[in-house]
């Protein structure tokens, strides 16, 4: 099987049409979908990797990270008890944030995949254990 067929996501890299400012939040969004979309776009312009037509995946990023946020704090509320629908609804928003998160190198898994999270211990001595 070759490698084109197991899933493996290209590598992302910076953009000819990548966004150069970040765009204020849509006014429909929640405040904490807000914060989100404040805390996480300035990174991905800086990166290079958001362009316009990317714009409506991270709104739905920002949806889904706000909702199971808020969803959260409804049930620290209601006095923390588990309300399993609730729960449940926070779960499948989470695993949707987490995806889109993967998909805009929001993860450590993602940004090392891209070449964005470089490790600062590079050793520049050879490798013992190298043939």
């Amino acid at each position: 099987m070759s490698k084109h067929l197991r899933g493996v996501k290209p590598a992302l890299g910076r953009d000819a049409e990548a966004l150069t400012k970040a765009p204020p939040a849509p006014a429909y969004l929640s405040a904490h979908a807000k914060a989100e979309w404040r805390r996480v776009l300035p990174l991905l312009v800086a990166r290079g990797v958001i362009t316009k037509a990317d714009l409506t995946g991270v709104e739905a990023y920002c949806v889904a990270a706000g909702a199971a946020r808020q969803i959260g704090e409804a049930m620290t509320l209601a006095g923390g008890l588990p309300d399993l629908r609730m729960g449940g609804l926070q779960i499948r928003y989470m695993q949707t944030a987490r995806q889109f998160a993967a998909e805009y190198g929001l993860t450590p898994t993602s940004r090392a995949r891209m070449g964005a999270g470089a490790d600062a211990d590079d050793d520049t001595s050879p490798n013992p254990l190298a043939i």
